[in-house]
């Protein structure tokens, strides 16, 4: 699955690393049990927009009208939106005011604060953070966390490997922690020396520890979030490498 690209008004151009790809993984006997039971859950959290579409295409084919009285949630407005457009359900996210999209922003909502004797189900892509799962169970649910997709890393085309390795762009786009990771590999002094735009504080953290040093953290991970960014970094050079999706 690829996201769109982000358009820039003042014509810096935008080069995709792609290193990343989505993979669903099959259905096996417990996920299918999971989509079986969907109806027992009183909440559903969807991680990522991806998860969304998988989450879409396995109630297609078990429930061909959705069963109702189940609240769902999402970190993120692109998820949010693709639940919308997918099953035609209404999404709980963070409000604008709280900033990043991130499980600490919607771990503060209100519905998510009492959760004694509630089933709720996690869909998400294998890794990931703990911190979602671990803090609703405190809260008194019941968490079923289900895997619906991996991540694949690959290497950077031999030229891509250049540019970013002699840090020639005006910025690097990174919302993914494991992303981050991976690219530093190719990150030499000149690279971490060039702004680097980050979707969060913690992924700025992150950042700082594997040496990069110009970091700019943006509001969310919307597209609108990482342009507004990009526009505080310096404007020469025009070119713009995006390893987030």
């Amino acid at each position: 699955m690829k996201r769109s690209p982000l358009r820039f008004a003042n014509g810096a151009s935008v080069e995709s690393l792609n290193v990343m790809q989505l993979e669903a993984l099959p259905e096996n006997p417990d996920m299918r049990q999971i989509w079986l039971d969907i109806d027992q859950y009183h909440k559903i959290i969807v991680i990522s927009p991806f998860a969304a579409v998988c989450l879409s295409e396995a109630l297609d084919r078990y429930w061909p009208q959705l069963p109702m009285g189940i609240d769902y949630y999402s970190v993120g407005s692109a998820t949010a939106a693709t639940l919308y457009d997918q099953l035609g359900v209404r999404v709980h996210v963070p409000s604008a005011s709280a900033g990043e999209d991130t499980s600490e922003a919607l771990l503060a909502l209100a519905s998510l604060q009492r959760l004694a004797h509630q089933r709720v189900l996690l869909v998400a892509g294998e890794g990931g953070r703990s911190l979602l799962a671990e803090s609703l169970a405190k809260r008194g649910a019941k968490v079923t966390r289900v895997a619906v997709y991996r991540r694949t890393y690959h290497p950077l085309a031999p030229a891509l490997q250049t540019r970013l390795s002699s840090g020639n762009y005006r910025a690097l786009i990174v919302t993914s922690s494991e992303l981050l990771e991976h690219l530093a590999k190719w990150c030499n002094q000149a690279a971490l020396n060039q702004p680097l735009i980050v979707s969060s504080r913690r992924l700025a953290t992150l950042a700082g520890i594997l040496g990069f040093r110009d970091l700019k953290v943006a509001s969310g991970a919307t597209p609108a979030a990482l342009i507004a960014a990009l526009e505080t970094c310096d404007p020469q050079g025009a070119d713009v490498d995006q390893g987030t999706y």
